[in-house]
């Protein structure tokens, strides 16, 4: 799954303010239509990881969920991998699409729990795939760090090549990025190896996000107990700041967006393991320097909002926000964890401040570590599909 986030200049916030100020941008939603949802099982199993992309590049886009890949638009699955599985859990815990060895064709890099091996596993091509076979599995990097609640693939210093970001559910864990840069293997194939840039020995904790929260124009790293500031000249020698503003058991992705217009980024993020969905403000620095934020709590009627997306899903040029339960997150021992799957988008009201809950599904589809967002069937509206301990999802707009 790609994650994007929204990126301005300093100059071009300030010019938006201007004019929604001004009147000349309203946001409204007098184009919107309410969405309505067609929901496919595709399979039921404990993975929790799901990307979307033409793995065989026949124009259409498929879908790689754990073991299998998914033809679309039909979405018939397809063997991929095998992959252990370890406590109610499935040792996959995010998949990524990237073409590994620049053949044109899209590749699968995958994390785990407790492994501290990223494999990547070569697009086998047309014959293979056609055939069913499982796809060549190569060692990336063994990054000897374990406990890893998850990773995110982003392009942090905007050179068009994304990195790889390790959260650890452990406080006092280093933080690393992993860099894909041009290396001389010729064992398996690849254009890239990992290389390690570690932003801080002790502190990372439950919850990553990549975003400017700073106002410098550049990507800073969040983690569960704080920030890391990116410097101004040269990210992968110099050193990051680390602001302990927070210490928090958060959703991953935090998303970061400037949701009220003020030309600062706010955050949205989730109680991983209980109830609560916030957005948090950005308020600015206070007298000390510190960023300081306000807590708006936008719903607490359901648990584990721990992983979130956003999306334009209703046309109307603004994006929802798009969580719902990971679904037996702890194998139903956090608080509501045996509670019914659900899916919901909320819509942002700029008068108001505040989100408005819809339903996408409620009883059968939760979340797992990751959610699609993207038009699966080729009609031009966002589609979503999700893959967790209640199932694997195609979700589309008829």
């Amino acid at each position: 799954m790609k994650i994007q986030y929204f990126k301005f200049s300093l100059a071009t916030r300030a010019a938006i303010t201007l004019m929604i100020a001004a009147g000349t941008i309203l946001p409204c939603r007098s184009q919107a239509t309410e969405p309505r949802f067609d929901i496919k099982a595709l399979a039921v199993d404990a993975n929790e990881g799901i990307a979307a992309g033409d793995i065989d590049n026949d124009g259409a886009i498929d879908l790689v969920a754990g073991r299998s890949w998914y033809k679309g638009p039909e979405f018939t699955s397809r063997p991929l991998r095998q992959i252990e599985d370890w406590n109610g859990y499935v040792q996959s815990n995010g998949d990524y699409l990237f073409d590994v060895d620049s053949d044109g064709r899209l590749d699968v890099i995958a994390g785990s729990f407790l492994p501290s091996e990223v494999y990547w596993f070569k697009n086998p091509g047309d014959e293979a795939l056609r055939l069913g076979q499982l796809w060549p599995k190569h060692l990336l990097v063994d990054t000897a760090d374990d406990s890893n609640e998850g990773q995110l693939l982003a392009d942090v210093d905007g050179d068009g090549r994304p990195e790889w970001i390790v959260n650890s559910w452990q406080k006092g864990r280093p933080t690393r990025i992993w860099r894909l840069v041009d290396c001389e293997r010729k064992d398996s194939g690849a254009i890239y190896e990992m290389m390690p840039v570690t932003l801080g020995e002790t502190a990372n904790g439950h919850g990553l996000g990549v975003g400017d929260i700073s106002g410098d124009g550049r990507s800073d790293i969040l983690v569960g107990e704080g920030w890391y500031e990116q410097p101004p000249n040269n990210p992968w020698t110099d050193a990051w700041t680390f602001h302990r503003d927070w210490d928090l058991g958060a959703s991953l992705p935090i998303l970061v967006r400037d949701l009220d217009g003020d030309g600062r980024n706010d955050l949205l993020l989730g109680s991983g393991h209980d109830y609560g969905l916030y957005w948090w403000q950005n308020l600015g620095p206070d007298a000390s320097g510190k960023i300081a934020w306000k807590q708006t709590l936008i719903d607490r009627r359901f648990s584990q909002p721990h992983s979130l997306a956003m999306a334009d899903l209703d046309g109307d040029g603004v994006d929802e926000l798009i969580t719902g339960k990971r679904y037996f997150a702890h194998n139903g021992s956090d608080p509501g964890g045996t509670e019914s799957p659900c899916l919901y988008y909320f819509r942002w009201d700029a008068a108001a401040g505040n989100f408005v809950r819809h339903v996408i599904d409620e009883g059968r589809v939760g979340c797992g570590l990751q959610i699609v967002t993207t038009d699966l069937n080729g009609d031009g509206k966002i589609d979503v599909a999700v893959a967790g301990k209640s199932g694997t999802y195609v979700i589309t707009q008829p």
